[in-house]
């Protein structure tokens, strides 16, 4: 059994340290989708900045997601088992050192266990898409440093992810070092993003021991895609799907609306789960007997 007294973020960093241990994180950006990784058993979740790009405001992501954007979503998403660490995107930290700081202060409230950070320009794009702009190194070891300064004054705690972009414009060893800096800065994690070959993965992991490595698996992105065991074979400690939910979601919903525009017949009529099933997995028996147990009698007669 778990001990109680243990917060998500350290949970996080002892499973991070655990010897031959990957850390899972598949990527949710909406109740629904975080309810059922939940209950799937993953021990981890990531909210997804993408994800959470398109399924608040419909935009693809191109750094037009606000702080409260991603921090609202993230504080909703981790309070549904505020047992389960939640590492979510925090993108360029939305500015200069002070919104930064301001963003790592707000994501510690909000009960995020670990951020990312990267060294994009502020009008970033996805990882997977060509002609990054990035900032300088001094800017970005700027952002690393404010991050660790906010986390010391909010006497909270949370894992520190640094991103680089570099590797598609400035090359392999520019990139390793701007990580190395962030690390001697202060970050927990290091992300390599982009990586174009398995071995790439393992040099990384390599060159920055003992730090850990996170590894983002993007399939039809630029990187290989890897399973968890392959990931952990290069040795990478985590390995985050931001695609996890987009990607099925996407793909059977635009089923569903081809099919209900040609023939006005709804897949939904052949589903195996009707709305109790989804209400189950949003937490409707919990929710029921708590009402009971406080006195309720909203649902004596069933639901």
């Amino acid at each position: 059994m778990a001990n109680i007294s243990q917060t998500p973020v350290s949970r996080l960093r002892a499973a991070l340290s655990t010897p031959g241990h990957i850390v899972v994180s598949p990527g949710v950006y909406d109740g629904l989708t975080a309810r059922i990784a939940l209950a799937a058993g993953f021990d981890c979740l990531y909210m997804t900045g993408a994800g959470t790009t398109m399924s608040r405001l419909g935009m693809p992501d191109l750094g037009v997601a606000t702080l409260n954007d991603m921090r609202d979503n993230a504080a909703m998403i981790a309070s549904l088992d505020t047992s389960v660490p939640l590492v979510a995107d925090a993108d360029t930290g939305f500015g200069g050192p002070l919104m930064v700081g301001r963003t790592v202060s707000q994501y510690i409230r909000a009960g995020v266990a670990a951020l990312h950070l990267e060294d994009q320009v502020q009008s970033k794009r996805c990882g997977h898409l060509m002609n990054k702009e990035l900032v300088s190194e001094t800017e970005f070891i700027s952002r690393i440093r404010a991050a660790v300064l906010a986390r010391e004054q909010e006497k909270g705690d949370i894992v520190i992810i640094a991103r680089t972009d570099a590797l598609d414009s400035l090359g392999y060893d520019a990139a390793k070092d701007r990580l190395r800096h962030a690390v001697e800065a202060g970050a927990d994690v290091v992300f390599l993003e982009g990586i174009q070959t398995r071995e790439q993965g393992r040099r990384i992991c390599e060159d920055m021991a003992p730090t850990p490595c996170l590894f983002n698996c993007v399939p039809g992105g630029v990187s290989p895609v890897l399973s968890v065991q392959e990931a952990k074979d290069l040795g990478y400690r985590m390995i985050i799907l931001p695609a996890f939910a987009l990607g099925p979601v996407y793909e059977a919903v635009t089923e569903a609306a081809k099919a209900l525009k040609d023939t006005g017949i709804s897949v939904e009529s052949k589903a195996k789960a009707g709305p109790r099933d989804v209400f189950i997995a949003c937490g409707l028996k919990e929710y029921v007997a708590f009402d009971a147990a406080a006195g309720g009698k909203s649902f004596t007669k069933g639901v």
